[in-house]
């Protein structure tokens, strides 16, 4: 199954709540991704928070041309107990 991002939306600090298009839904803390220098300038808060969905993509995406692995954000959410 190929895994899309449906949903995003801005928690708090550097955490996202995720739907993807299995409906899995559930949240990622990215703070330990955000090296190098690509990831780096997202620790910038105003920055981060402006991700958004990108319809050719079905991921997260950033301004500065970031974007995430469908797959990786899947395979590390935390899906409410």
């Amino acid at each position: 199954m190929i895994l899309h991002v449906k949903e995003a939306k801005y928690l708090h600090d550097y955490v996202i709540w995720i739907k993807f298009s299995d409906g899995i839904e559930g949240e990622i803390d990215l703070e330990q991704e955000l090296t190098g220098e690509i990831f780096g300038p997202l620790k910038d808060k105003k920055l981060f928070k402006s991700f958004r969905v990108d319809p050719v993509l079905e991921t997260i995406v950033w301004e500065n041309g970031a974007d995430l692995a469908p797959e990786f954000l899947h395979d590390n959410i935390q899906i409410p107990a």
